[in-house]
């Protein structure tokens, strides 16, 4: 059998496997093992998860991730963030519009001390929704703002997606951080000028602070709120000015992360036995699902590159096609947007990232640029319809009074925006590759 076909048929049974409702990690895990034993005999399909086994645990910067996650939880579940909301509460409330504004600045930093957009997501509806509603937000515009802004998880480091793709394309996850750093602030700088654009033009909808109960905040509680709330931002400074300056390496900024939301949330009096166990077990659960899945990306990859099936795609698509090699990218993140409708980010990226990182190679596009486009185009395919993975977390934890067809109609213009975002980072790579450059020249 020819191997593009052998490689058709791997592709096809896997996706087929994933209809049983099989996890992830087991379905590319087995299907990878599958055809490696099936073309190499018994010693060759168990050599090669082996390797990749090895291969996982060598890499030593995978242990930023449960750090950072661990660091993330703490300040969810302490309530630490809280006091974010609270600071823009009162800051950015006599602005028509503040309170969302607000709210994309809570995501930016949420999104800076986890790596996760359900971290920002469960903070999003279950702090901010509520009080956006009550203080008469349009309900469609203020449940656009937290799926947009929580999506911002997965672009600003640390990301944990970029740390999975950093492994499957064989990149430093410091400069995929850095290139992620740019477009993820443009992104959240283009989500607050289309809510003060619309606020503007239509005050309704983001209505500002009744000024009695502003008035009701002295000076002194105003600058307590402020120092307080900023107190998230004091330790992401904590654990990335030593790594920037070159006196830690990564991981050891990650450990310095994690140990100061401990102990700043010991400090408050916001840290409990119950607590911290609740960090442990979903640290733990997410890191290990992380870890499998990596595992099963690095097994399928190596049985399509002893394939060489990169070969039969780019064949098909410079040869047969005819596509010149920025007509291949944008088909490349449409498919991505199609995948998106169905699968999150880290199965998207496992099932493709095998075919599509040696062709962008071979197109001889950056790769970090590259990582930065896949994921900004993670962050759209979130929020599409029908089966948008940000769309159903929002319909699990926001109200009752907030409907699906709600949530579907909220996304619209924020989707837009992102397109309009991606546009911008396709025709001006120099907005993800300026500080790396500038950071590991």
């Amino acid at each position: 059998m020819p191997y593009e076909m052998i490689a058709a048929l791997m592709f096809g049974s896997m996706l087929a496997v994933m209809l049983t409702g099989q996890r992830m990690f087991g379905v590319i895990g087995f299907v990878a093992v599958v055809a490696a034993v099936w073309l190499w005999g018994d010693r060759g399909g168990h050599d090669l998860a082996f390797a990749q086994t090895i291969k996982l645990m060598n890499w030593f910067p995978l242990m930023t991730l449960p750090m950072f996650i661990f660091m993330g939880y703490v300040l969810s579940e302490s309530k630490l963030a809280d006091d974010l909301y609270r600071m823009f509460h009162v800051w950015f409330g006599p602005v028509p519009g503040g309170l969302a504004i607000g709210t994309i600045l809570l995501m930016v930093l949420i999104s800076a001390m986890n790596g996760l957009s359900v971290a920002g997501m469960a903070i999003g509806a279950t702090i901010a929704l509520p009080e956006l509603l009550k203080r008469n937000y349009d309900k469609l515009m203020v449940t656009g703002v937290i799926q947009a802004g929580s999506s911002l998880g997965i672009l600003v480091p640390p990301s944990v997606v970029l740390v999975l793709y950093a492994m499957i394309a064989r990149q430093p996850v410091t400069h995929l951080w850095a290139a992620g750093l740019v477009p993820g602030l443009m992104l959240a700088v283009l989500f607050i000028l289309y809510i003060w654009l619309r606020c503007r033009m239509n005050p309704a909808l983001g209505p500002a602070i009744d000024p009695e109960e502003l008035a009701q905040v002295t000076t002194r509680e105003k600058y307590m709120l402020l120092l307080s709330g900023l107190m998230p931002l004091a330790i992401f400074a904590v654990m990335m000015v030593p790594f920037v300056l070159g006196y830690t390496r990564l991981v050891e900024s990650a450990v310095v992360g994690a140990i100061s939301a401990l102990a700043v949330s010991v400090a408050k009096g916001r840290m409990t036995w119950a607590i911290l166990e609740t960090c442990t077990k979903k640290t733990l659960a997410i890191s290990c699902m992380f870890l499998w899945i990596i595992l099963a990306a690095l097994a399928f990859g190596a049985v399509f590159d002893g394939l060489r099936a990169v070969d039969f795609v780019r064949q098909l698509f410079m040869d047969n096609l005819g596509l010149g090699r920025w007509e291949i990218l944008i088909l490349m993140q449409v498919s991505f947007l199609l995948m998106g409708m169905f699968l999150d980010d880290t199965a998207m990226l496992v099932i493709v990232a095998p075919l599509y990182v040696p062709i962008v190679q071979m197109l001889e596009f950056n790769l970090i640029w590259y990582g930065v486009l896949y994921t900004i185009t993670c962050q759209i395919a979130y929020m599409t319809p029908p089966f948008g993975y940000n769309l159903f977390l929002m319909r699990a934890m926001a109200p009752n009074e907030v409907t699906l067809t709600e949530i579907y109609r909220s996304i619209i213009p924020f989707v837009g925006v992102m397109i309009i975002g991606l546009g911008l980072v396709m025709a001006f790579p120099q907005i993800a590759l300026w500080l790396p450059s500038v950071l590991f020249p």
